[in-house]
């Protein structure tokens, strides 16, 4: 095993391939051809003497080996960068930290999280992303996010099965609601009951692996009766905001809901519980990590 003559091209290439879960975003995120990309995979392999990706239908995974080599190729990397930053006279980037959050997190909760950083540590630099939970993971994994917010529903499995595990602390745990028109028959209460949920018209995410028909109550005993769909969480709000349909929402979207719409609880039935979780990997905390996560905890206890 001589690693040797393996290229930073090709570590940038294999933790690229790692991150985004496919040759093809890998090629299309560095700008380079797909062959190019399986050619400076195949040349760390070489230098490994073992394969580091699974092939599967669906995208690559890390083997084992793939696991220790990425955990390499991220050090190296951030520190050639830290390297590059102090020739160039830059500042160095001890008070910054990555965030990736998902999707419905950017409305309430990370917004208010860095407004309160700003506030209390000024100096203190977040960049951030939105993603999928799988996106956010393998970002995780590859080191290029510190910290990743993440939505967990029952029965709250880790989020990958992948070592080492991750550190994962709970922000917060509450039921589901529903948002409804302000003039629909079930606003007028401030509960909703289970048995009401039955016929009524749905606003849904697009049905995926991870989450299929986000946005239906989970748990009816019927045929669900999908209006409208939409990924993006205040395009769903607007639309019951508009009378076309009713929706689930996590109580920290109450507070980014448009006119003519009411955020209401759901009694009877099943309980849907959502945890908000800040994953990391393992290791000693950087202060500027510890006053994000602070920040994301006191952000998220506020806005349920």
């Amino acid at each position: 095993m001589d690693f040797t003559d393996v290229s930073l091209v090709a570590l940038r290439v294999f933790r690229e391939v790692a991150e985004r879960g496919t040759f093809t975003a890998a090629a299309t995120a560095l700008g380079y051809t797909q062959s190019a990309v399986s050619r400076q995979i195949a040349s760390i392999e070489r230098a490994a003497q073992a394969p580091l990706l699974e092939r599967r239908r669906e995208g690559v995974r890390l083997t084992p080996a793939g696991q220790v080599v990425l955990r390499t190729a991220a050090r190296v990397l951030d520190q050639l960068d830290t390297t590059a930053r102090e020739l160039a006279g830059l500042p160095a980037e001890a008070g910054k930290v990555r965030l990736g959050w998902f999707p419905s997190a950017g409305a309430v909760l990370v917004p208010k999280a860095i407004s309160a950083l700003r506030r209390n540590h000024p100096a203190l630099e977040v960049t951030s992303r939105e993603g999928s939970t799988p996106a956010l993971v393998r970002a995780l994994r590859a080191g290029s996010v510190d910290l990743a917010l993440l939505a967990s529903a029952p029965p709250f499995r880790p989020a990958d099965a992948e070592s080492p595990a991750f550190q994962l602390q709970v922000m917060v745990e509450r039921a589901l609601c529903l948002a409804v028109p302000a003039g629909h028959p079930l606003a007028g209460g401030e509960a909703i009951d289970f048995a009401e949920l039955r016929g009524q018209r749905w606003i849904a995410g697009p049905a995926s692996g991870e989450d299929k028909l986000m946005g239906v109550w989970p748990g009816l005993d019927e045929r669900p009766e999908i209006a409208h769909t939409a990924r993006d969480w205040l395009a769903k709000l607007h639309l019951v905001a508009a009378g076309a349909g009713i929706t689930t929402v996590p109580p920290s979207l109450a507070g980014a809901a448009p006119a003519g719409v009411r955020i209401l609880p759901v009694h009877g039935g099943p309980q849907e519980l959502r945890r908000i979780v800040v994953a990391r990997l393992p290791g000693p905390v950087a202060t500027p990590v510890a006053q994000l996560i602070d920040a994301l905890r006191t952000a998220a206890a506020v806005a349920g």
